[in-house]
């Protein structure tokens, strides 16, 4: 009986349902906001935030990429205190954080709902690893609004921490603001 399949077109089957399946596992934009120009002295640029642009479309996520045992993400700086450029109250606590404690913010899809709420993390870059616990939400799926602080919205890859964490790893004060990371569950 002759096979109705060659060789060859079962290899392209095969690798296609392979990319298929992991480009469905990939984390894309969920939506996009436009931005509005924040009312005078309404955006906080303490650590060099950036404040929305009027008319800018700024992608939305409901998502992060998939976690691993060191997920690679992005560090950011934020101040979790009190009229610091994290704007209000923790999301897990409702709580302002000091920023000599090692605390973060995750991008929505990794905060997942909080399911990480007042958990530790590790984080490892510049050759260092500090444990920090996991206190708020990146919101990936809002911004440029007073609750974000006139903020665009996190990009879905963010670990946003405070200045202990900057420290914890070592990195000199006029580096901070952004690093490539890894990180775990703790």
């Amino acid at each position: 009986m002759k096979s109705f399949f060659s060789k060859g077109s079962i290899l392209v089957i095969l690798l296609l349902t392979i990319f298929l399946v992991s480009d469905a596992q990939q984390c894309r934009p969920s939506g996009r906001i436009r931005g509005k120009k924040p009312p005078p002295g309404q955006c906080n640029q303490e650590d060099d935030s950036d404040c929305c642009k009027a008319g800018k479309m700024y992608p939305t996520y409901t998502c992060s990429p998939s976690m691993s045992g060191n997920t690679q993400a992005y560090l950011t700086l934020n101040s979790f205190e009190e009229g610091g450029d994290g704007g209000g109250p923790s999301e897990c606590d409702g709580q302002y954080h000091d920023d000599n404690t090692p605390v973060v913010a995750l991008s929505t899809g990794w905060y997942n709902s909080g399911s990480r709420c007042l958990k530790n993390i590790r984080i490892n870059g510049n050759g260092q690893s500090v444990v920090a616990m996991v206190v708020d939400e990146c919101d990936s799926t809002e911004g440029c609004d007073a609750d974000h602080d006139y903020q665009p919205p996190c990009p879905n890859n963010i670990v946003d921490a405070s200045k202990a964490v900057w420290k914890a790893l070592g990195v000199s004060k006029d580096n901070w603001g952004g690093l490539d990371i890894t990180w775990s569950d703790a």
